[in-house]
């Protein structure tokens, strides 16, 4: 089943202490005389854990400087998993290379606290895996290309350019963007996972399947290939 990660007052979604995908109750806190407070609680239906989610505006970082006396948007308001603390992104494909294995693990494990630096990491990882299925001289933008000729469904190219991963929006080499959100991080862990089970996982699949055809078969169907 795909992995739904954990979100603001989703109905459901994976839960992060017994990872099933359950429904998800959600209840507002309030003080004294029914004031309420920006603490929600979303209670598993499956395992009944309730974890803690607080709903406050979005804290951003200028890296342009606004002039004086210029209008400021209010921050945007978005809700925070405060507990549990651990990652709510998908584990690492189970084939994902080794070489790559670190770098999203440590991705995983940064991302609740940084998405931005998670980003980073997961830029790398995917750079990595197009250099691996593509050719070393190659820089990533043409490497994908070669991943799609070599079966990479095309409609992923698309994401990878949103994800600003190639393309003159790009963000290479775990350099972190400023406009990376939580929702950008989700789908990168998801694109590395993708990429694993179409690249490495799947053609497994198909060479297992084919060695169990007896030999003598087998190279008739490669005669038969041949001919063709």
């Amino acid at each position: 089943m795909t992995y739904i990660a954990p979100s603001f007052q989703s109905k459901g979604f994976n839960c992060p202490f017994c990872q099933a995908y359950a429904h998800m109750r959600w209840d507002q806190l309030y003080k004294e005389n029914r004031i309420p407070t920006s603490i929600f609680h979303a209670t598993c239906e499956k395992c009944e854990e309730r974890s803690v989610w607080l709903y406050a505006p979005l804290r951003t970082i200028e890296v342009v400087r606004i002039a004086p006396n210029s209008p400021k948007p209010p921050p945007p308001l978005v809700g925070q998993m405060l507990f549990p603390l651990d990652s709510t992104a998908p584990m690492p494909h189970q084939d994902l290379p080794e070489d790559c294995r670190q770098d999203y693990m440590e991705a995983r494990a940064v991302e609740v606290h940084s998405p931005r630096a998670a980003a980073g990491l997961l830029r790398v990882v995917v750079e990595r895996l197009a250099q691996r299925f593509g050719e070393p001289e190659k820089d990533t933008n043409q490497n994908i290309r070669l991943m799609v000729q070599k079966g990479l469904p095309v409609s992923l190219q698309q994401a990878f350019d949103s994800l600003r991963v190639i393309g003159s929006a790009g963000v290479h080499h775990g350099i972190m963007n400023i406009d990376d959100t939580p929702e950008i991080v989700t789908s990168l862990f998801d694109l590395v996972n993708i990429i694993v089970e179409k690249m490495i996982t799947e053609p497994q699949k198909i060479n297992a399947l084919y060695e169990k055809i007896p030999e003598s078969r087998r190279e008739n169907i490669d005669k038969s290939d041949k001919r063709g």
